[in-house]
């Protein structure tokens, strides 16, 4: 697969706790260096993005919920409208993963619904954290950020106990068809593991690796 394709599908990413301004400036400086798809950061940092990216084409994604998605609905929508309000064009939510478990599918509906109104036109992605899930969950899941109106539904936050699998995204990408995207996250460091998740169905992968990515010698 060509280099530049799989670069170009990537979400560059920091959401350390201890990210620096420093840190999201190189985040920014690089997106536009190696033509990334986006940078995803932490609501805090939009503003700082939004400066440093005004002159160029590549969105800012902003985490919603994150990374437990156990907030109240009116704070995941009050966080979104903000974030939107500062420049995010993107919005990486998580979903009450524990009212999924619960079997109270309506809930996790209109949770993802909340923030995709307040997104007033942003793109949706909402995290199931597949790991934490059943197959049958994971399906339940991504069939309801599709009832929602969501645009992409997105593996995992890479901050549980664990990351993207072929699986997963394969299962995922069958459930939703070409209803909604498949973002593939969380333990992708490498050129091959960036293809091997493409194959599988992703549209998009988010990693914190990318420049890594952009430099492995092949």
């Amino acid at each position: 697969m060509n280099r530049q394709v799989v670069l170009s599908k990537l979400d560059s990413t920091n959401l350390k706790a201890d990210a620096k301004s420093e840190d999201i400036i190189k985040l920014c400086n690089d997106a536009i260096a190696y033509g990334f798809a986006a940078v995803c950061v932490n609501p805090c940092y939009v503003s700082l993005c939004a400066s440093l990216l005004k002159n160029s084409e590549i969105p800012i994604a902003a985490v919603i919920g994150f990374p437990l998605g156990a907030n109240k609905t009116i704070v995941k929508a009050f966080e979104a409208a903000q974030a939107v309000k500062e420049g995010a064009k993107e919005l990486d939510m998580v979903i009450n993963i524990g009212e999924l478990k619960n079997g109270n599918i309506d809930f996790v509906e209109e949770d993802i619904h909340a923030v995709v109104i307040a997104a007033n036109g942003a793109i949706v992605k909402v995290i199931i954290e597949a790991c934490l899930l059943t197959d049958e969950q994971k399906v339940q899941a991504c069939q309801s950020a599709m009832r929602a109106g969501a645009h992409f539904v997105k593996t995992s936050t890479g901050f549980s106990l664990s990351g993207a699998t072929e699986h997963d995204v394969a299962l995922m990408k069958a459930t939703v068809g070409a209803k909604c995207k498949v973002k593939a996250a969380g333990g992708i460091r490498t050129l091959q593991d960036c293809e091997k998740m493409l194959e599988a169905g992703a549209d998009r992968i988010g990693t914190g690796s990318a420049v890594a990515i952009a430099l492995e010698k092949i």
